[in-house]
């Protein structure tokens, strides 16, 4: 389960609730979730409407390995 994912799922949101909420479409919310599209390439305004939707900010969707 990827970053993405787990803030969604935390939420108890589903990839069309998610998109509603920050209007980004949901297949790209499912390719970001699936790995066909990595989270390292969306543009930061998109990054910023996921961000705001989940409660985070943008740099949540990276996880720091210790």
């Amino acid at each position: 389960m990827n970053r993405l994912t787990e803030l969604r799922t935390m939420r108890g949101m589903t990839q069309q609730q998610l998109a509603e909420k920050s209007g980004v479409h949901r297949v790209t919310i499912a390719r970001l979730e699936s790995g066909s599209r990595p989270i390292i390439g969306i543009t930061l305004a998109t990054a910023i409407a996921l961000a705001d939707a989940l409660g985070v900010t943008p740099v949540d969707f990276v996880r720091f390995s210790q």
